[in-house]
């Protein structure tokens, strides 16, 4: 009788020398391993890690191809949740980091695998979070992570040095209008109109807090409860203003009835959660903090967003995501989509 064939090994993992350094740095995983690659992100590849007692750990390596510069850090990434495990926030156990590309072709880290569910639409949130009170327990639980994010002094944990401590938002402002730059493949006259609003509108510097940078209910991990078990996707962020969380958070807050900008139903387009101002206010009663300035911040997260989705779509056209989706035009949409956003909230529009 013939073996059964190995399972077949996703693009981003070279096996054996993977599990050669598993066996060397987390003993505690049984080869053989099996790596199933996790859809739906667009930026960092993500594996699940599962060896042959069933046991589960999460890898987390770059794109495929070549990234811009500074983007996809995933060593950056494994400091953060790494300096973060201690605190209240919730995050995965970092374990152990590989900065040899020799082994893998790129960095790469292994965290613990957390069970929980992301709901990244109206769908999943209806399958995972199927009650009004699950709901509602998910977003306030999602405030409280964000709210024990902010409350964490950066020197106090080691991240004082993620990022200077002044000038957040010059940094944001260069950082994303070069990288759109970068990745430009037509010209949207609305990012430049947008761009030269926002340097023109900046509000002053606050002490700088450690800011997610891509905080929604598609980057956490729900109980049934609908309960935050583990804050994910570190990859963007920095030392800056905590409003750019929050506002970021509720640009995903799409109530039921309002105008959708993508096909894609968001989460809270169910009903059942909170609305944005109820949001809002509990960020701002548990915080302490002013909550004002938000219209910016939301002009600014669109233009950030439609920056960041241009870089999806063309890693996505160059090849760099492995197969071309069917649907990669829809990506350029939601580019535009998010642009025009940004005019609306700025009142250019």
């Amino acid at each position: 009788m013939s073996s059964a064939a190995p399972p077949e090994v996703p693009a981003g993992i070279d096996a054996g020398r993977v599990q050669a350094w598993f066996a060397e740095h987390l003993p505690p995983a049984r080869p053989p391993l099996r790596f199933d690659r996790v859809v739906g992100g667009h930026s960092c590849l993500t594996f699940v890690v599962t060896d042959a007692e069933e046991h589960r750990f999460v890898l987390r390596r770059p794109p495929l191809g070549h990234v811009l510069e500074s983007a996809h850090d995933v060593l950056r990434e494994h400091r953060i949740i790494a300096a973060l495990g201690p605190t209240p926030v919730p995050v995965p156990e970092a374990l152990a980091a590989c900065g040899d590309v020799e082994v893998n072709g790129a960095p790469f880290y292994v965290m613990s695998y957390v069970p929980g569910v992301a709901v990244h639409n109206a769908e999943d949130a209806a399958a995972a979070l199927p009650s009004v009170e699950a709901r509602r327990h998910a977003a306030e639980t999602l405030v409280d992570a964000l709210v024990a994010l902010h409350a964490v002094e950066p020197d106090e944990v080691g991240l004082g040095t993620l990022a200077r401590q002044s000038g957040y938002l010059d940094r944001q402002l260069k950082r994303w209008h070069g990288q759109y730059e970068a990745s430009r493949t037509r010209d949207l006259p609305a990012m430049g109109r947008l761009h030269t609003w926002l340097v023109a509108n900046k509000p002053p510097d606050v002490p700088a807090r450690i800011a997610h940078g891509d905080f929604r209910l598609g980057n956490v991990l729900h109980a049934p409860d609908g309960e935050v078990r583990a804050v994910l996707d570190w990859e963007l962020c920095t030392l800056g203003d905590p409003l750019s969380d929050v506002s970021y958070l509720l640009r995903f807050w799409v109530e039921p009835g309002e105008p959708l900008r993508s096909r894609t139903e968001p989460p809270t387009y169910i009903g059942g959660f909170p609305t944005k101002v109820e949001v809002a206010a509990r960020y701002a009663e548990r915080s302490g903090r002013d909550v004002g300035a938000l219209d910016y911040w939301m002009a600014f997260h669109a233009w950030r967003s439609a920056a960041i989705g241009q870089g999806v779509y063309r890693r996505y056209i160059d090849g760099n995501m492995g197969d071309v989706p069917e649907d990669v035009e829809d990506d350029a949409s939601n580019v535009e989509a998010s642009a025009e956003a940004g005019l609306l909230a700025a009142g250019l529009s």
